[in-house]
């Protein structure tokens, strides 16, 4: 058996790479028309693609803006955020490498890389399904932001045809699955309570960020 076969990934795991990075860029052009919407300059949302390349982070950034908030709360929510690239960080680290190739590939490390990455059955092929879905969401995500800041220009307001509820809904369909662990029900809906408290007394971005108290809620024993 020759050693390409050995990094040779099934055909239903290049289809579904393949899918999951064109959903990506899907994502990645209502995030561009959001953020033209919402009167962001075009070089914006492009470099944000490119530098921070984290959909959650960005849409929030843009959302807590918008909103009113300041760009350190948001550039504070965005960060909370991606702290879970920690325990990403340790779970993937031989399909990273070493030396300049960690740099790229710490840059490329996202929910959809990991997932891939780690579902494979040899570290050989581990290593290639991280790298192939996180190059290829490195592609498409601005290149979908690229075409949304495109014709967002053109685009009534946000609200008109619903751009406003892509990031709430997105949050929404990454979570539910979760919250079927009681903890994380209990945890979530303390931070969902301390957010809505908080709106009408702190500077918009402030509420997102009280929420995370919400983790502090412990197992009742």
């Amino acid at each position: 058996m020759s050693h390409s076969s050995h990094l040779r990934l099934p055909a239903d795991t290049y289809k579904a790479i393949f899918l999951v990075c064109f959903a990506v860029g899907i994502v990645g052009l209502s995030y561009g028309s959001l953020a033209m919407a919402y009167g962001f300059p075009q070089w914006l949302p492009l470099i944000l693609s490119l530098v921070v390349l984290a959909g959650t982070s960005e849409f929030m950034f843009i959302a807590i803006i918008a909103s009113g908030g300041s760009p350190i709360a948001a550039a504070l929510a965005g960060l909370l955020v991606n702290a879970r690239h920690f325990p990403f960080g340790i779970a993937v680290r031989e399909l990273v490498g070493s030396g300049l190739k960690a740099v790229v590939g710490s840059h490329i490390m996202n929910d959809e890389s990991v997932v891939f990455g780690l579902s494979q059955n040899t570290p050989e092929k581990r290593r290639v399904a991280y790298w192939l879905c996180g190059i290829g969401v490195a592609i498409f995500w601005p290149i979908g932001t690229l075409v949304g800041t495109t014709i967002g220009r053109y685009l009534p307001s946000p609200e008109t045809i619903g751009l406003d509820a892509v990031f709430p809904a997105l949050l929404l369909a990454l979570v539910v699955p979760a919250l079927k662990n009681r903890l994380t029900l209990s945890r979530a809906s303390a931070g969902a309570a301390l957010s809505l408290i908080a709106v009408p007394l702190t500077p918009p971005g402030v509420p997102i960020l009280l929420s995370l108290f919400g983790t502090l809620v412990r197992r009742k024993s």
